[in-house]
Parts: C-alpha cells; sequence; structure tokens
C-alpha cells in the first residue's frame, strides 16, 4: 500500500489522532478546554476533578495512563503544585490535526460538488429516444403430445432388482 504524504504529515500527527480515538481522552480534552474557555487564570485543572467522571468505570491509575498518552502526543501539559498535579490545554497539535482535516473536507467538498455538478447536467438533458422494438424471435409454443423420457444426465436411471 503506498502511503500518501501530505505537507501537515509529521509523526506528532500520528500521536494526536491516536490520542484523539479514545473517548476517554476526548472527555478529558473537552474538560480542559472549558477550563481554558473560562479562563482561569492559567492554574489548570487538578488531575483528581479530571478522574472524577471516570471513577465508577476506572480507577485513578487508568485515568493518569490516559493523561500520559495526551502529554506524549503534546495535547496536553502537567504541573506539579505541591502534592496537587494541574493539567492544562495546549491546543498545537489539535490545529495541525484541524488542518490535516480541513485539507481533506476541502478534497471531498469539491468531488461532491463536482458530482452534483454533473448528475444536474445529466437531468437536464433531453433523454434518449425509445429504441424501437426489435422483432423477438418467435417462440415455440406447440405443445409436446409425447411423454418425455426420464433419465439422468448420465442416461436413463436402471430399476433395481
Amino acid at each position: 500500500m503506498v502511503k500518501l504524504k501530505t505537507e501537515h504529515d509529521t509523526p506528532s500527527i500520528d500521536l494526536t489522532f491516536a490520542a484523539l480515538a479514545d473517548p476517554t481522552r476526548r472527555a478529558i480534552l473537552a474538560r480542559l478546554a472549558e477550563d481554558a474557555a473560562a479562563g482561569a487564570g492559567g492554574q489548570g485543572v487538578r488531575v483528581t476533578e479530571l478522574a472524577a467522571p471516570f471513577t465508577d468505570a476506572m480507577s485513578l491509575p487508568a485515568v493518569s495512563k490516559h493523561l500520559r498518552v495526551l502529554e506524549r502526543a503534546g495535547l496536553l501539559r502537567q504541573e506539579k503544585d505541591g502534592r496537587v498535579r494541574r493539567c492544562h490545554l495546549e491546543p498545537e497539535p489539535l490545529q495541525a490535526a484541524h488542518e490535516w482535516v480541513a485539507h481533506y473536507q476541502r478534497f471531498w467538498s469539491q468531488k461532491l460538488d463536482a458530482l452534483a455538478d454533473y448528475l444536474e447536467n445529466e437531468s437536464l438533458a433531453p433523454s434518449p429516444q425509445p429504441r424501437s422494438e426489435q422483432a423477438q424471435p418467435a417462440r415455440n409454443t406447440a405443445r409436446r403430445d409425447t411423454p418425455t423420457p426420464k433419465s439422468t444426465p448420465h442416461g436413463r436411471k436402471k430399476k433395481r432388482s
């Protein structure tokens, strides 16, 4: 299989999409984005706050593994404040992923627009005249009065004695 490269392909974009593939990590990023949008003064979100919605389904160490994946992808930054770890959203890798998706969105929009134009032009074009009915060969409808012999592909069946 040939892998096509684009200007947006880098090893880090692979890590970004791999990190975004998990719903838990997407939820963590959404929570960090809310914090960033609220302008919390750059204090970040405590790990225990990020883990709270998931404690019924997973342990704190499992949430920490998700945070490490996001950190490795460059999507969040962790800092220690005494015994408290806080997380901050790092949006740059998301911008690169957005640009990659936008490239293909433009590509498919152009292809779909061209298809729509083609279909519209086809529907406006005069339809071809129906072909004249060609003479059908006459079918033999005569009924056979003689019975057909019962046979197999290899000849008549022999009666067993």
